[in-house]
């Protein structure tokens, strides 16, 4: 704690605070609420489970809900289906170290009984790293360290809280995606891009990170050089190449090991005999059985197939009338995400113009950028949110997008934080000069956590932060309440 300043310290304290708190009312919520009789998977348990066994479950049981049943099936069976493909190998291969080293209690525990704890102390762990990695990251980009640290404050109270508590990969993404933008941010392009190929190993949209190492390279590029050489132009081909290869390879190396368990002979595996019965009465398919009709492709990728194939995920098919529910748990995400892009374009016209390669026509404007969310460097930031946006609202189950966002981008949390500090009358007298609170010294106070203090003056803030911190909240707490009973969610 001693390395942290007051600002670092007051953000890993609510975060935290936030956590425990998701974790005690994920258990009350499950405890009390019935589970609603979903469709989903649910494969047979095949070790017995004892009085100790059952009290982990009923304490971590709703952190295992909806594809979090898949996360642990493959942390502790492998990629035995098909369908299991979907779910990238890195936040399995955390849940099985973490697995590694609670083994001193499994002649106590069940398998599944460790892997529930896993889940509750890694994506305790993950969070809040993610929250400071944040606030970092907020400080780097916005120059504003009062906006970063509400930022951060934010995003402890995520709308996509229970995703970031439960046995899903986001809050591993979140930390590495983060942490990779603040090391870019930094000028260490080899780590950011180790750190996103990392992330891309977690969750497939983080494929699409590769754009902030192709955009940082062509502005330095650009503002590097008055004349360019055809051989500054190679190098710079061959710089570029080399990022799209390795924050792909984790990608195209998933790829290839389903190939071989799924299209070449010999890759059948012992498998115990509820696992075959659950694949023969659910029509699951199984490796080295029968050969799937992705494996003759051009290019057999089985990640499209199965989108395409299991999740009915392609451009408009998920847009029915009977999906109207699911559109208006989308809408303040995107509503959000579109504000901020309107916000900025029409303050940054010729900034978006020049794809934020150059930042102004006039250069004496470059001595005084903008502070904040309004600052230059937040371009490609947006493009990122814009880009995740369309994608997925155009060909994805649309209600997923407020974790897709939640987890992968921080503009959802400095808008927001914009808007407190710019509409807000509580907060607007406050710290006028917030740059001096970037490296705080160690006799300073630590800073008052604004989140907190709306919510106690509640009845005078301002609309626009009673629907923001409305939107939070109520996202936060519904989460828990459906998604720890199997009720459907975002």
């Amino acid at each position: 704690m001693g390395l942290l300043d007051p600002s670092q310290k007051e953000v890993l304290k609510f975060a935290v605070s936030c956590r425990i708190l998701t974790l005690v009312l994920q258990a009350l919520f499950n405890v009390i609420i019935p589970d609603h009789q979903a469709d989903a998977f649910s494969p047979p348990r095949l070790a017995p489970s004892g009085s100790v066994d059952q009290l982990v479950e009923g304490l971590l049981g709703g952190l295992s809900r909806w594809d979090a049943e898949h996360f642990l099936f493959i942390a502790e069976h492998g990629y035995l289906y098909e369908h299991n493909f979907a779910f990238f190998p890195g936040f399995p291969l955390a849940l099985q170290m973490g697995t590694e080293l609670l083994r001193p209690l499994q002649g106590l525990l069940s398998q599944r009984s460790c892997l529930l704890i896993s889940v509750a102390l890694l994506n305790f762990l993950f969070s809040v790293l993610a929250a400071v990695a944040l606030h970092d990251l907020g400080c780097l980009v916005l120059h504003c360290p009062r906006q970063a640290f509400c930022a951060a404050l934010l995003f402890c109270l995520s709308p996509a809280n229970v995703f970031l508590a439960a046995g899903y990969s986001e809050a591993l993404f979140a930390f590495l995606t983060f942490s990779a933008m603040g090391q870019l941010e930094r000028g260490r392009g080899g780590a950011g891009g180790l750190l996103f190929a990392l992330a891309a190993g977690v969750r497939a949209n983080g494929l699409v990170s590769v754009g902030f190492l192709l955009h940082a390279q062509c502005r330095g590029f650009c503002s590097s050089l008055v004349v360019q050489t055809w051989k500054q132009l190679l190098k710079l081909m061959a710089s570029l190449c080399l990022s799209v290869l390795t924050v792909s390879l984790p990608f195209a190396l998933f790829q290839y090991y389903a190939y071989t368990q799924f299209c070449l002979p010999g890759s059948a595996h012992a498998i115990p005999e509820p696992l075959l019965q659950l694949a023969s009465d659910k029509g699951y398919r199984l490796a080295g059985r029968s050969e799937p009709p992705w494996c003759t492709w051009a290019l057999p990728l089985i990640y499209s197939y199965i989108q395409d194939v299991y999740w009915n995920v392609g451009l408009l098919r998920y847009y029915e009338l009977r999906q109207a529910p699911n559109f208006l748990l989308a809408t303040p995400v995107t509503i959000l995400v579109v504000w901020a892009t309107w916000t900025y374009v029409t303050t940054h016209p010729w900034l978006c113009f020049t794809l934020g390669l150059k930042r102004t026509k006039d250069k004496e404007s470059l001595e005084k950028p903008h502070p904040g969310f309004l600052s230059p460097k937040v371009f490609v930031y947006l493009v990122h949110a814009a880009a995740l946006l369309i994608f997925g609202g155009l060909c994805m189950h649309v209600q997923v997008l407020t974790r897709f966002l939640g987890s992968a981008t921080p503009i959802i949390y400095w808008f927001p934080a914009y808007l407190l500090q710019d509409g807000e009358p509580l907060l607007r007298g406050v710290d006028t000069a917030p740059q001096k609170l970037l490296r705080p010294t160690p006799a300073q106070k630590a800073p008052r956590n604004w989140v907190v203090e709306l919510l106690y003056n509640w009845k005078t803030c301002s609309p626009v932060t009673k629907c923001i911190l409305g939107y939070f909240l109520t996202y936060w707490l519904l989460g828990l309440i459906f998604h720890c009973n199997f009720l459907p969610w975002t």
